[in-house]
Order: structure tokens, then C-alpha cells, then sequence
């Protein structure tokens, strides 16, 4: 049977041309620092890190498969801690490859179903490839539904660790990231995320747990836009196989979806700030990705499909505690709880000077600023109604560049792995809102958790 050989490689050739990379980028960072004592700062310098920052992200995508992934982890969760031109180039990664030929993809699918592969028709041309596995169409049999199958390319999770860890050596060898224990903490997090979204059961099992506890909340149950989690067809999943019902919809950034009166985008926007909170303090579970591929949305914009269970983080109790306390300080003016949080979550040492606390203090009021009562909104960024116009704030924008800033001070942290979650979902969130050009005040969706303690 013949063998996709952009998939797979052997483990010594893909080791070592990352440790060539890594040696040239860790030259780059010697002539770097020289520049910089002898210019002050030399802008030849930063284009000599830029251009090796591009021959590493360069390199994984010549590599595919794991390498790709683990790439796109690093730049969404390490935009701001890691050095920006890494981030950058990192950014640049495709999300989408070359499919796996069908007849490799079918024996994964046969292997994977068993005896049941006979239930299905599946379509050998693939409708989506990423860089850990492929998507085909297909139809039951017996009923004629439209489902769709996710196949992991062959042999790919044996080597994920082995690939995990040549990327980190490869990083510590060109001095990207620092070899302190708590950045080791950050990448266990991620490592761990890594294999959750290759874990078939684990996925199949909370996206189970996303639907029940969305289908039991209140509150979304009885807003506007309904949230769909498609079903599972339990007895044809397994360990290299998923399979689930066929939807149909748009993306946020779609034609689509921009056409739609601005009171169903508004709507829209309203559902994700609202699955936002559901998820942090009702269910401990937060879809991380921020990809708008996994979200579609159908014709007149009153169902928003959830999809990438893979990506669901379970909130450790004491991150999720810090974080609503975070929030509902944030938006209290609570100043003490808010600088315990803080530390809790990470973010500040505990024996930070009064100039970080109120550096990483003022940065959480300024992210929640969608989110305060109508009152206390910057005139600035609403429209003739006193709405908040998510689009025109540019609000990840302003707090990036205060981060950017904060990293500056000695007396940050890096925050926990899991708080780097948390974060990536909060900017997939507030950037799905901008997208839709959304304009409407938060204050009213969060009010109710003002007074919340999470169980």
C-alpha cells in the first residue's frame, strides 16, 4: 500500500534538521546580543532573528503532521511570552495540508470501525486536512444520513512525544525559550494539550458533557441563538476514528454571515460571550481553539454549531476559582481579591512591588472593558444608541500592546499553562465578536455572575 512520505518521517532525519535549525538560530541570537552592545539596539540585528525565526517555522511546515501542530500551540499560546519574531513566523503555520491518499485514510477508517465500516459510505475525496488528521464525508447505509468521519493519519501518535520533544530541545538550543521551572510548568501544559486532542475517547466523552451541560443551562436554552453540539455516532468511533452528523454553515468571517442584519450578529455575539461564562464558571470546560473553523453558523444566524471537542480544556479547580475571582474583582473594583487572584492564577509573584500590581490590575479592568455597566463605557467605542462596538474598539490590540509592555517589568510571572488556555480562548472570543461587527453591552450577560462561587 503506498505511504504519504509528507506524513511520515524517520524520527533521526526530522530531529536533526530541527538541531540545525537550532544551531543557526542560536548563532543568530549571539550576533544579536554583539549588535546590541555595540549599536545600541541595531535594527540589523532583529532582521537577522526574524529571518531565522522564519527558516524554524520553515522547517516544521516542511515536516508536517506533529511538527505543524505543535508549532501552531507555541504561537497561540506563547504570543506573549515567547520572543515575537518566533511568535510571528510561528503564526504563519497553514492550518490546512495536502490530504493523506484515500487508499491509507481507508485503511484507517477500516481498521478503526472494524466489522462496522461496511455501515458507511464514506467519499474518498478528503473535505478537510489538517495537520493531525483528515475529514471525508459520508452516509449511513441503512438510514442514508450525512455524517462526516475524522481519521488521525497513521503512525502519527507514536511519535508526538518523540516530536514534542525534539521541537522543545531544538528551542532551548537556540535560546527561544528560558529553561526556568516555571516555563517548564507552561510546557507540560501544553504537551498535555497536545495529546488531549488526539485522545478519540476523551474527545467523544466531553463533547458528551459539553451537550448535556448546555442542554441543562437556563440561560442558554433560553437565548435567541440556539448552540448545537452535533451528535456522535458512539458505536462507529474509536481510538484513530471519529464520527459524527454532517452540518452545514458559515464561518464568522464569511460573506455569509457579514450580510446578516445587524441585530442577528448582534445575537451572535451574545452567544459566544454568554457559552464564554457558562464555560468558565458553570461547567469547567472551555473550547480553547480559537479557530473559526470550529464554529459554523447557518443561514439566518439563529444556530451557532460547536465542533473541536479535541481542544476542550477541563479547568483545574483552583485555576477556575482564580479566574472567576479574577473576573468578578475585575468588574467590582474588589482591589485586593482582584491582586490575590493575580497571584493565584500566576500572573504576579506574591512578593511583586505596588508598581507590578498595578500594572497587571490596570491590564485585567482594561480586558473586561466590554463587560462594565453602560455607565462606565468609553464614549469612544459606542454608537448612537450607547452600544459597544466590539469591531471599532480593537480591544485586543490595546491590551496585547499593554502585555507587550507589562513583560518588560522583573516582577511578572509566566502565567500558568492553564491560564495560557484560558487566554486563548478569551482572544478567540472577543475576536469572533469583532468579527461580526457585533454592538452590544456586556454588563447585562455577566451581572449574573457577580455573586457567583464556582462549586
Amino acid at each position: 500500500m503506498p505511504k504519504d512520505k509528507s506524513i511520515r518521517r524517520g524520527g533521526l532525519a526530522r530531529g536533526l534538521r530541527l538541531s540545525l535549525a537550532g544551531a543557526r538560530a542560536g548563532g543568530a541570537f549571539a550576533v544579536d546580543g554583539a549588535l546590541k552592545k555595540l549599536r545600541g539596539d541595531a535594527p540589523s540585528g532583529d532582521a537577522l532573528l526574524n529571518r531565522e525565526a522564519r527558516r524554524f517555522a520553515r522547517q516544521l511546515g516542511e515536516l508536517k503532521g506533529s511538527y505543524v501542530k505543535i508549532g501552531q500551540l507555541l504561537a497561540l499560546l506563547g504570543e506573549h511570552f515567547l520572543p515575537a519574531p518566533l511568535t510571528q513566523a510561528l503564526h504563519e503555520l497553514e492550518a490546512q495540508t495536502q490530504p493523506v491518499a484515500w487508499p491509507e485514510m481507508q485503511s484507517v477508517y477500516r481498521t478503526g470501525m472494524g466489522s462496522r465500516y461496511c455501515e458507511l459510505e464514506i467519499e474518498p475525496a478528503a473535505l478537510a486536512a489538517a495537520s493531525l488528521a483528515q475529514v471525508h464525508r459520508a452516509r449511513v447505509v441503512s438510514t442514508g444520513e450525512s455524517v462526516v468521519v475524522k481519521g488521525q493519519y497513521p503512525d502519527l501518535v507514536a511519535l508526538l512525544d518523540e516530536d514534542f520533544d525534539t521541537v522543545v530541545k531544538m528551542l532551548r538550543l537556540a535560546r527561544w525559550i528560558p529553561g526556568s521551572r516555571d516555563f517548564d510548568s507552561w510546557l507540560a501544559t501544553l504537551h498535555t494539550q497536545l495529546l488531549a486532542e488526539v485522545d478519540y475517547p476523551r474527545e467523544l466523552r466531553v463533547a458528551q458533557m459539553m451537550a448535556e451541560g448546555l442542554a441543562q443551562h437556563e440561560a442558554l436554552q433560553s437565548a435567541p441563538v440556539t448552540l448545537r453540539v452535533p451528535r456522535f455516532w458512539a458505536e462507529l468511533c474509536s481510538t484513530s476514528v471519529l464520527t459524527m452528523e454532517y452540518v452545514e454553515g458559515h464561518r464568522a468571517a464569511s460573506p455569509e454571515v457579514a450580510a446578516l442584519p445587524q441585530s442577528a450578529r448582534n445575537e451572535l455575539g451574545k452567544a459566544m460571550l454568554q457559552l464564554f461564562f457558562a464555560e468558565v464558571f458553570d461547567l469547567g470546560l472551555v473550547q480553547t481553539d480559537p479557530n473559526f473553523g470550529n464554529y459554523l453558523i447557518n443561514e439566518d444566524g439563529s444556530e451557532l454549531t460547536l465542533l473541536d471537542f479535541g481542544s476542550v480544556f477541563e479547568l483545574d479547580n483552583t485555576v477556575r476559582t482564580a479566574l472567576c475571582d479574577t473576573i468578578i474583582a475585575g468588574l467590582t473594583s474588589d482591589e485586593t481579591c482582584l491582586e490575590q487572584a493575580l497571584v493565584a492564577l500566576g500572573c504576579l509573584k506574591p512578593d511583586a512591588g505596588e508598581g507590578a500590581k498595578d500594572t497587571f490590575k490596570a491590564f485585567i479592568r482594561n480586558l473586561l472593558e466590554p463587560l462594565r455597566p453602560p455607565e462606565s463605557l468609553p464614549p469612544e467605542h459606542l454608537n448612537a444608541e450607547g452600544l459597544y462596538r466590539w469591531g471599532h474598539s480593537e480591544l485586543i490590540n490595546r491590551t496585547g500592546q499593554q502585555v507587550a509592555r507589562s513583560l518588560t517589568n522583573r516582577e511578572f510571572a509566566i502565567p500558568s499553562g492553564d491560564f495560557a488556555m484560558v487566554a486563548r480562548k478569551l482572544t478567540g472570543m472577543f475576536t469572533f465578536i469583532a468579527v461580526l461587527n457585533a454592538e452590544f453591552n456586556g454588563h447585562d450577560i455577566v451581572k449574573p455572575y457577580l455573586t457567583h462561587t464556582t462549586e
